[in-house]
């Protein structure tokens, strides 16, 4: 069976500019439909040295076309704990009437210097009161709340700060009566020298959003496609068959220049116990092709998608191209399912 992914004409769909906060970067956005709209959280930025993040709200009738609903940020590293960090990736979910995004976050916000072939060299920035010691400025995931889509608060961390873990999603709903998240925790990472660990893609639970459970294994990279790192991409769809997960996949094409390419693919877990896999892609499922795809400001050959929400049957895949610009691809949520249930374990 081929799965037919169907990219937006218009992309990318939505670019940097027009405010001082994203002049150079807006990607990797968090995306929910609600009442008829699309809302979306993009990862913005306004230079590269210092990379400061912020987050924008965007709003959409038809998925495509967003207008931003305010000229300022929605969520700052401010608001976190630190004028000098930076948040990225905010992935979004509604749990009984209640918007929660999840975030990375980084106190002291990075000097970033792209190459045009790999990885960008990186080197921290220096601010008042900070001596550059890498190990106080991990990514820490984090969780913000809001009742409006508008105004949000920070509500808690999912681990400690002497881990760097990302790639935190929740799940839309409560398992067996508890939150649960994906993680993808690690040890410490520098700005000059991949980890040489594989993390893999682990899963914690929750009474509160306060105390998380240690994290267990859902999947580990095990593909050459993935054999730099892997990590969940866009929030669990709830299905009859399971929880359909997308995710990416990073491999490292040439060290001497740090080329590497993300790629996305998907699996299914088990209801009740997502430590199950229930079916898992081989291969990717998307990858880097048109040129906004392979060529951008920040870094090559990189999708990265980070919401999907799902409209009339059709899965709205939301993704950062090149951490430059964000694109929109579209597919069936039948076909997608039945593309992945034929892998079942």
């Amino acid at each position: 069976m081929k799965l037919k992914i169907k990219r937006c004409s218009e992309n990318p769909i939505v670019i940097p500019g027009k405010f001082h906060w994203r002049m150079s970067n807006s990607f990797n956005p968090a995306v929910i439909y609600e009442d008829k709209k699309f809302y979306m959280y993009e990862r913005a930025a306004g230079g590269l040295r210092p990379f400061y993040n912020y987050f924008g709200m965007l709003e959409s009738d038809d998925g495509i076309h967003f207008e931003h609903s305010s000229d300022k940020p929605v969520l700052t590293p401010e608001m976190i704990g630190s004028k000098h960090g930076s948040i990225q990736d905010p992935r979004i979910v509604k749990i009984e009437e209640k918007y929660y995004i999840t975030f990375a976050y980084r106190p002291y916000a990075w000097n970033s210097n792209p190459t045009g072939l790999g990885v960008p060299e990186s080197s921290q920035a220096e601010f008042p009161g900070f001596d550059g010691d890498e190990s106080e400025n991990q990514t820490r995931s984090g969780i913000a709340v809001s009742d409006d889509l508008k105004n949000w608060k920070f509500l808690s961390w999912v681990n400690s700060k002497d881990i760097d873990d990302r790639n935190v999603i929740l799940f839309p709903e409560k398992i067996n009566g508890k939150y649960a998240v994906l993680r993808r925790p690690s040890g410490f990472v520098t700005t000059n020298a991949q980890h040489k660990t594989h993390p893999a893609i682990q899963i914690s639970y929750s009474e509160d959003f306060i105390n998380w459970s240690e994290p267990e294994v859902v999947i580990r990279p095990e593909l050459d496609w993935e054999n730099n790192r892997i990590g969940g991409s866009t929030p669990p769809i709830k299905t009859k068959y399971g929880w359909l997960v997308l995710y990416h996949g990073v491999e490292t094409q040439d060290t001497s220049v740090r080329r590497v390419c993300y790629r996305m693919s998907a699996m299914m877990l088990d209801l009740n116990d997502p430590t199950k896999v229930i079916a898992r892609c081989p291969n990717f499922i998307m990858e880097p092709e048109e040129y906004y795809e392979k060529v951008g400001l920040y870094i090559p050959n990189v999708i990265f998608p980070t919401a999907s929400p799902v409209v009339d049957g059709i899965v709205h895949i939301y993704y950062g191209c090149c951490d430059t610009s964000i694109g929109l691809a579209t597919v069936s949520l039948i076909d997608l399912i039945k593309y992945v249930m034929q892998y079942e374990n």
